[in-house]
C-alpha cells in the first residue's frame, strides 16, 4: 500500500513537473518597453521663439537640448486577443496632439484587438493606433534618418477608429479596412458628422522587398464647410544587403469649396537611400519635393504657394542594438520666400540636428 501511494504521489510530481516546464516554455503574453529620444537641433535661420517652420512637427525646438520623443509601452498579445497602452511625452507630442483636449494629449497608443477566425489571420482593432499611411513612425531609431520626411510630417501619424485586417497564411499579403475620426484625429472635429475612412494594401513578396499602397477619403471639416479629402501614398522598401531604399509618392486632393467638382492637389515624391559602411555605422542621403500650391496642407500666402525641394545626409553610430547616436544636416529650398531670417523672408532654410535614441 505505501508502495503504491509512494508512486503515485511520484507520478504526480513527475506531472506537475512535466506542467511546470510546459508552462515555463510559454512566452508571457505581457511585456513591457519604452523608447527616449534626446535631441539638439541648430537651424541657421535663428527664429526668434526657437521654434522651427511650422510644417517640421519632429525635431522642432532650435539651440536646445529637448526630448522629442518618450514612452512607456505595456502590450498584451495571445493568440485571440492583443492590446497596447502607451503614454508619451516630449516635443513631437506637443506639435502632433495640440488640437486634442487633456489627457489625450499624452496616449501615444491606445488600442485592443480581437482575432475573429479560428483558422485564418483575421483581426479587429480599435482605439488610438499609428498610422496606416507612410514608411515612416514618430520612433526615429526605426527610420533610415533623424528627422522626418516632408510627407511624413504632412500626414498622419496617428490615427482613432477602429479596422479589419487580414495577413496572408504565407505573411505576403496585409490587408486592412478603416474606419477612422479623422485625419489625425482622436476627437473629431466640432459640427463634423461624416466618418472618415481608409484602406492599406501591403505585399512582402520576400525578405528584400515590401510593396505599400494607402488611401484615405473623408474630411477635415465641420458640416457647414465641408471639403471632401482624398488621398494615396505609395512607397517601396527594397532591402539590398548593405544598401537600403526608399522611393515613394504621396499625392492628395481637397474639394476647392463645398459641393464643388474643382479639386485642388497636392503631391511630394521622395527618395532615401541607406548604406550600412559596417556592423556599427552607417549613413542615408534623402531627396525629397512636396508642392501645395493651393495651401491644403502647408498654407504660405505666396503667389506660388508651397513648393519646396529638400536634401539631407545623416551618419549613424549604433554602439549596442538597442541604441543609436545620429547627426544629420538638411536643407530645404522653396521657390518663393517663405522662410525667415533676422526678420526678413528667404527661399532657404539649413539645420543640424543630433540625436541619441534608446528602446527597451
Amino acid at each position: 500500500m505505501k508502495r503504491l501511494l509512494a508512486g503515485g504521489l511520484m507520478l504526480c510530481s513527475l506531472q506537475n513537473f512535466a506542467q511546470d516546464v510546459k508552462n515555463a516554455e510559454k512566452p508571457n503574453p505581457f511585456t513591457i518597453s519604452g523608447y527616449v529620444e534626446a535631441y539638439y537641433g541648430y537651424d541657421f535661420n535663428k527664429p526668434a521663439d526657437n521654434n522651427r517652420p511650422g510644417f517640421i512637427y519632429s525635431h522642432n525646438r532650435h539651440n536646445e537640448f529637448n526630448l522629442n520623443l518618450g514612452y512607456l509601452k505595456g502590450a498584451y498579445n495571445s493568440e485571440r486577443v492583443r492590446a497596447n497602452l502607451a503614454l508619451a511625452a516630449g516635443t513631437y507630442m506637443n506639435a502632433n496632439y495640440a488640437a486634442e483636449p487633456g489627457v489625450l494629449k499624452n496616449i501615444y497608443e491606445a488600442d485592443a484587438g480581437i482575432k475573429i477566425s479560428k483558422k485564418k489571420n483575421l483581426w479587429i482593432d480599435a482605439g488610438i493606433m499609428p498610422s496606416h499611411i507612410g514608411f515612416e513612425s514618430a520612433v526615429s531609431k526605426d527610420c533610415y534618418t533623424l528627422t522626418r520626411s516632408l510627407l511624413a510630417e504632412n500626414s498622419p501619424y496617428y490615427e482613432a477608429g477602429a479596422k479589419i485586417t487580414y495577413t496572408s497564411d504565407n505573411n505576403k499579403w496585409l490587408l486592412s479596412g478603416l474606419a477612422l475620426n479623422g485625419w489625425q484625429r482622436i476627437i473629431r472635429v466640432s459640427g463634423n458628422s461624416l466618418m472618415s475612412f481608409g484602406t492599406q494594401l501591403q505585399y512582402k513578396p520576400n525578405s528584400i522587398i515590401t510593396l505599400n499602397y494607402s488611401t484615405f477619403i473623408g474630411t477635415d471639416k465641420p458640416d457647414s464647410a465641408r471639403l471632401m479629402r482624398y488621398f494615396h501614398d505609395v512607397y517601396g522598401i527594397f532591402s539590398l544587403g548593405k544598401l537600403g531604399v526608399i522611393a515613394g509618392f504621396d499625392i492628395g486632393q481637397e474639394q476647392v469649396s463645398k459641393g464643388s467638382s474643382d479639386l485642388n492637389t497636392w503631391y511630394s515624391p521622395i527618395l532615401i537611400l541607406k548604406y550600412s559602411l559596417s556592423g556599427k555605422w552607417a549613413m542615408a542621403a534623402r531627396m525629397e519635393y512636396y508642392q501645395d500650391e493651393h495651401g491644403v496642407i502647408i498654407a504660405t500666402g505666396t503667389p506660388n504657394g508651397f513648393k519646396t525641394t529638400g536634401f539631407s545626409l545623416n551618419l549613424d553610430y549604433l554602439p549596442v542594438s538597442n541604441a543609436v547616436v545620429r547627426i544629420e544636416a538638411r536643407s530645404l529650398n522653396s521657390k518663393d520666400d517663405i522662410f525667415v531670417k533676422d526678420g526678413q523672408l528667404k527661399a532657404g532654410n539649413t539645420a543640424v540636428t543630433a540625436s541619441i535614441a534608446v528602446s527597451f
